[in-house]
Parts: structure tokens; sequence; C-alpha cells
């Protein structure tokens, strides 16, 4: 049986980190996990207004279920992390956009007028799209190549040289605001849906949009935590080896 210390100050990214079911529980009274996961389970108890013993249960019951134990992220080399945020998330991203946006925008034709609300839910999409595919290129050709030329380094293959952006933790601070951001946008576009679930009249395409969406923001969070809460740490503490 695993024993979770009753520690309301660890913070809730470190728990997600070490076992990603966590993320569930979390989910489920909507704490963000992975944009503000920097915050103990304290602070963003008292927010919300939950008992954090409640909350610290739970995550013991969950982490005490067997044979469900989620994937050790956390002891992958960052460029396995690495070629996995790319290959699975950002790939998921480039794929899911064109059709999401399709569909969004054939909804606002043929529903805008009785729910507008959809209107903005595509304008939020549309804005989300256009960030994060110029985010997903800053990170594939500026930030991720230097974590792995240090991770090369470390290894004894090749040198390391002083980046254009000084430190690792400059595009790193750039990217985390950027999350801050696609999360934000993400919380409206699911307080507008509410929480996904489509209205009485909504169409098989309509049901099919808000599912998508949900599986779009779901896929966005583990993809920002994995960034967030586990690469961006650890690409910071293998930069202060070289001094």
């Amino acid at each position: 049986m695993v024993t979770l210390q009753k520690d309301s100050e660890k913070q809730i990214g470190q728990f997600v980190a070490e076992d990603y079911r966590t993320a569930a529980v979390f989910s489920k009274y909507k704490i963000d996990f992975c944009c503000n996961g920097n915050r103990s389970v304290e602070e963003a108890c008292e927010k919300k207004g939950i008992d954090s013993n409640v909350l610290l249960d739970e995550l013991q019951n969950v982490l005490n279920q067997k044979g469900g134990e989620s994937i050790d992220y956390k002891a992958w080399p960052l460029d396995l992390l690495i070629d996995y945020i790319e290959k699975k998330h950002h790939r998921y991203v480039e794929e899911k956009i064109p059709v999401l946006r399709q569909f969004l925008d054939k909804l606002c034709r043929v529903h805008g007028e009785r729910h507008p609300e959809l209107l903005k839910i595509n304008e939020l999409f549309t804005a989300s799209a256009g960030e994060l595919a110029a985010h997903m290129k800053k990170e594939e050709l500026i930030l991720f190549p230097f974590v792995k030329k240090m991770v090369n380094a470390v290894l004894g293959e090749g040198a390391v040289q002083s980046p254009q952006f000084g430190t690792v933790e400059n595009p790193i601070a750039m990217m985390m605001q950027e999350h801050d951001n696609e999360g934000e946008r993400f919380r409206q576009i699911a307080e507008l849906t509410d929480n996904y679930n489509p209205p009485a009249d909504a169409c098989n395409t309509y049901k099919v949009t808000f599912a998508m969406l949900e599986e779009f923001e779901k896929d966005l969070h583990l993809h920002i935590h994995l960034e967030n809460n586990i690469l961006f740490p650890k690409a910071i503490k293998l930069e202060q080896q070289f001094g």
C-alpha cells in the first residue's frame, strides 16, 4: 500500500509528476494542476473553499489502487521526454486543430443564431490554434534543441555553447506564460460549453465537436503538465551543472 504523507504544503504539480492518476482528483475539484501546479495543496484548497484533508484522503485512495499505475514520465531521460512531447502532443494538436476549426465554423453557421456562445467559443479556439502553432515551433526550433545539446554534453557528446537567449530559464519563462494564456482560454471555453455538455437541441456534429474540444483540453493539460512540472525544472537543473 502506498502511504501518502499528509503534507498539505506539497505542490500540486509534484503530486501529479509522481503519479499522473492524481490529476483526476484535482480535475474533479477544478484545481489547475498544469499551469498552476506550483501552488501547494493547502493554498489551492483554501482558494476553492475545500477541506484539504478530504482532498488528501482522495489522493491517498487513488495512489493505493493497484494495477493502474501511471507512466513514470519523471524517470525518463530528457531527450526521450522531448521526443514524446513532440510526437504525441505536438502532432495531436496539429492534427486536431483543422478538424475542430471546420466543425466550429459549421456550428456557428447552423446554430449560431440560437446559440450565440458558439461564436465566442470559435473565436477563443481560433486564437488558441494560432498561438499554439507558434508556441510549438519556438519549442521545436529553439528550446528543445538546446536541452538536447545539454543532454548530449553530459553524455560526452559535444560541448554546450552559450545560447543567444542567455539562460534556459528565459525561454522557459516565456513558454510557461504562454501555457497560462492557453489554460485561461480553455477555462473560458469549458465555461461557455457548460463543461462540454451540448444543449438539448444539439445535432450529432454539435455533440462530436464538444467531445473533441473536451479531449483536446485533456490532452493539453497533460502536455502542459509534462513541460511545466517535469521537463522545465529538470532542464533548469541540468543547465546548472554547466555553471
